[in-house]
């Protein structure tokens, strides 16, 4: 048996049967309309002939892929009694999950406080409003943490003011990884055979997680993360980071290194492209992961046999970038406009070697040492396969 995201019990099934509900089981509520999304091929122009990739469009959610682990999360709360009925949900957010968790307040009934920061687009704070959140800014970055650090410190002054308040704690919470099941699920339903998944990271759940589920049916898949420059997630050394939604100034839980055979490291201006182009040539785009996780996706297909499929999950779309990825003078602001990205990424032998201010790509991924596990995924993945 598993859980679906809106809550509902279902029996263990194939994969193909998982998309194929009865329409008796189908809820039609805001909740019921998260999951399924579709899948598109990502090929000419943006790809050469005969090349190409799978793109997931999680964007296709009501608020994107966080959708999933919001309700999710919620949902096993309220079971476990750790969430009380009408008690106040109070969780840290660059965007996309709040949105998730304002969907999960409505479904379930909780009045809900997003905790943000002043980079947050002004669309994300208007939707959140419109919404019903409640909004707090933190005002002032933390010294070693940066503008996550101060979130969470404040998630913690919120929940000591109001000790019946949750949060739901997306960066540790197992259930933001196993809230990506579905997603995994529908993949190999919609194209059987995946031979390689390529996924932005941050807080480290849907890559986590759709990795985990895949190689229950699929032990050879080979996971190719992609992370931003100036992120620490991976071991390099931390930075201030433009873009959102990839990356992070601390390294979460749920991040499951040994699950990566390789990871790669892309820069503001590689996303815009990739964003961009992606628009032009296929009429679907999204904002700074979509392009990060398009570009990697692309160099995999030109570069990997032809007979390989590449999954690639592209989280949101491309409105909440309205001001930011596609607009020209946002982007000439901050450079990222008016020069060539290249078509390859620089190659390091571990992230320690040096700081990566372009799209660089290491296949030897550390653990850290709070995760019990010693050496790198490397030889955690010689036990795997």
């Amino acid at each position: 048996m598993h859980t679906d995201t809106t809550g509902t019990t279902v029996p263990e099934t194939s994969p193909a049967q998982f998309l194929a509900i009865p329409a008796t089981a189908v809820r039609h509520t805001p909740a019921g309309t998260v999951g399924n999304t579709p899948v598109l091929w990502v090929g000419e122009p943006y790809c050469r002939p005969r090349r190409g990739f799978w793109a997931k469009l999680e964007g296709h959610n009501p608020g994107g892929i966080k959708d999933r682990p919001a309700l999710h999360m919620i949902e096993r709360a309220r079971t476990a009694g750790a969430l009380r009925p009408g008690a106040r949900i109070v969780e840290s957010t660059s965007g996309t999950l709040g949105l998730g968790l304002a969907l999960a307040g409505i479904t379930f009934g909780h009045p809900v406080t997003v905790v943000t920061d002043p980079e947050m687009e002004p669309l994300m704070l208007r939707l959140l409003k419109a919404y019903g959140a409640t909004l707090e800014i933190v005002d002032t970055p933390h010294p070693t943490g940066g503008w996550q650090r101060a979130r969470r410190d404040r998630v913690d002054a919120l929940l000591s003011a109001d000790p019946t308040a949750y949060c739901p704690d997306q960066y540790g919470n197992p259930h933001n990884v196993s809230a990506y099941s579905g997603l995994a699920r529908e993949l190999i339903a919609q194209l059987g055979r995946i031979d390689i998944l390529v996924a932005s990271v941050g807080t480290g759940g849907h890559s986590a997680g759709v990795a985990r589920e895949l190689r229950r049916f699929l032990p050879g898949l080979t996971v190719v993360g992609v992370d931003s420059v100036g992120s620490r997630i991976f071991g390099q050394p931390v930075s201030s980071r433009l873009m959102r939604g990839l990356g992070s100034s601390i390294v979460p839980r749920n991040v499951d290194h040994a699950a990566f055979d390789e990871v790669h490291w892309i820069d503001p201006a590689q996303a815009v492209r990739g964003a961009r182009t992606l628009a032009a040539s296929h009429y679907t785009s999204g904002g700074w992961s979509v392009g990060a996780v398009a570009t990697v996706a692309r160099w995999l297909a030109h570069t990997r046999p032809e007979t390989e499929r590449i999954a690639a999950v592209f989280p949101d779309g491309p409105q909440r970038y309205f001001d930011t990825v596609f607009n020209d003078d946002y982007c000439e602001e901050h450079g990222l406009l008016g020069q060539e990205p290249p078509d390859e990424p620089d190659e390091i032998t571990a992230p320690s070697d040096q700081a990566a201010t372009g799209w660089t790509r290491c296949t030897k991924i550390p653990i850290p040492a709070y995760s019990g596990k010693a050496g790198t995924a490397d030889t955690a993945k010689q036990g795997r396969r």
